[in-house]
């Protein structure tokens, strides 16, 4: 059984912004498996779609405590290190680029360090470019606000083709969907990972 997670903060509050685009996968991913998520021990909205062999799961533990609902859901459900896949935004790739790695570093996202405290490195990870913005915005700012119309355009978009990479994640493995979703002529490692700490 594979599992999927979208990082996000929970409320009404958050959605639509930088931060939840993670949220917005695993939410597309319902729509196509025809699943709905239930609350699962207070730190996770959960749905599972026996017929694909997939969990989807949007912790409600917000974004900094991310890897306290992974590392359950990850125990509970016996899932094993290549079976999971994280999803999160990434403001070191460009709007609406998409970047799957095998493992790697938070690069200073909060959830990703987050579950990397609980699990270790070596689970793959989905990151969705939302753009850096003006340099001279506070990066978590940037991060908790919504995207411009325009913007929204892209990211729709975006979201389609990371729900898309998802499910060959769940058909065919890593290797394929890196394959057929990673941008070509990206520089190697992850993003992020030249020690970036912008307290995400």
């Amino acid at each position: 059984m594979k599992l999927i997670v979208g990082l996000g903060n929970p409320g009404a509050a958050y959605a639509g912004t930088r931060h939840n685009v993670g949220f917005e996968v695993v939410d597309e991913l319902t729509q196509r498996f025809g699943v709905r998520l239930k609350a699962w021990k207070a730190l996770a909205g959960v749905a599972v779609s026996s017929d694909r062999g997939v969990i989807l799961a949007e912790p409600i533990t917000f974004m900094n405590a991310s890897g306290d609902a992974v590392g359950r859901l990850v125990g509970f459900h016996k899932v094993a290190p290549d079976d999971l896949l994280v999803v999160a935004d990434e403001v070191q790739l460009p709007l609406g680029r998409l970047r799957l790695r095998a493992a790697g570093s938070a690069g200073g996202h909060n959830g990703l360090k987050s579950v990397i405290q609980h699990l270790g490195p070596d689970f793959a990870r989905l990151r969705i470019g939302v753009g850096r913005g003006d340099p001279r915005w506070d990066l978590a700012d940037h991060v908790l606000a919504t995207f411009t119309r325009d913007e929204r355009v892209v990211m729709d978009e975006a979201i389609g083709r990371a729900a898309d990479a998802v499910e060959t994640f769940v058909a065919e493995g890593l290797g394929p969907a890196m394959n057929r979703f990673n941008a070509s002529g990206d520089p190697p490692g992850d993003a992020g990972d030249a020690g970036n700490n912008d307290g995400r």
